[in-house]
Parts: C-alpha cells; sequence; structure tokens
C-alpha cells in the first residue's frame, strides 16, 4: 500500500512539474478499457500527465460501445476514452484531443486505428505519421495528422 500511495505522489508531482497542458479546471476522461490491456493503462497515465483527470473502466463491451459511437470495427481502437462528449478511440495524441475540444466539431467520434508504433500509451519509435479520423454521418475522413 505504501508503494502505491508513493508512486501517486510521484505521479502527482511530475505532473504538476513537468506538463506541458494545463487547464483551469481539469477535464474529465474516461477510459474504458479490455481489462487485459496493459497499454490502455499507459494511456489513461498519459492523460494524467497532461492534467486530465481520468477514470479507467473495465469492460468487456469496448467493441460494443465503439460500434454505438459509430466508429467501424476495423477503425477501433483498443480502448474507447470518453471527453466532453467525444468518443476518442485508440492511441490518439492529446495535441489532437485539444483541437477537438477547441474546435467543437459536430462529429462526435475520432480514431487512431490499430496500435502504431510510438503513439501515446505504445511503446517503440513512431515509423510514421499519426491519422486521426472523425467519423460522421458513418463516413470516415482524416481529421488530424501528427
Amino acid at each position: 500500500m505504501k508503494r502505491f500511495f508513493a508512486f501517486m505522489l510521484t505521479l502527482g508531482l511530475a505532473t504538476m512539474s513537468f506538463s506541458d497542458h494545463s487547464h483551469a479546471n481539469p477535464l474529465q476522461a474516461k477510459v474504458y478499457k479490455d481489462p487485459n490491456c496493459g497499454c490502455c493503462a499507459i494511456y489513461a497515465d498519459y492523460l494524467v500527465a497532461r492534467d486530465y483527470e481520468v477514470e479507467v473502466i473495465e469492460s468487456d463491451q469496448v467493441v460494443q460501445m465503439s460500434r454505438m459511437m459509430g466508429i467501424p470495427e476495423e477503425m477501433q481502437g483498443c480502448h474507447l476514452t470518453m471527453i466532453e462528449g467525444y468518443a476518442i478511440s485508440g492511441h490518439v495524441p492529446f495535441e489532437t484531443i485539444d483541437r477537438i475540444l477547441a474546435e467543437r466539431p459536430e462529429a462526435k467520434a475520432y480514431t487512431l486505428p490499430g496500435m502504431p508504433m510510438g503513439s501515446p500509451g505504445m511503446g517503440g519509435v513512431k515509423n510514421a505519421p499519426f491519422e486521426v479520423y472523425q467519423i460522421k454521418d458513418n463516413t470516415a475522413e482524416i481529421y488530424d495528422v501528427r
């Protein structure tokens, strides 16, 4: 238990000291993840490090929830994050999330398909631009490239 609190304190201090992104009122995020997935928890930590308040919810319904948000199965990520009424599927960079929240587009679902190497929450080296898709009216189009 002491290790857990020490880790949380360290994470909190790191967030306060090194965060390059802050909000007057922290944004609320819910990350729905498969109970067996480790990268989803790392993605949640990625958001916490950028001053998001994150609730991680283990669920075996991520595919069905993503489908309900209009994200085709072949474009779904391994977790679904809900922020300000938007569904964010997969390892979407926070810069893209910030753009969505600044622009407030009508589309309600965004996805970075697959699990690209070097994306937030994934290990490895980025080997191609991250193409984030906007899902609107059952069509997908590129919204942002990082």
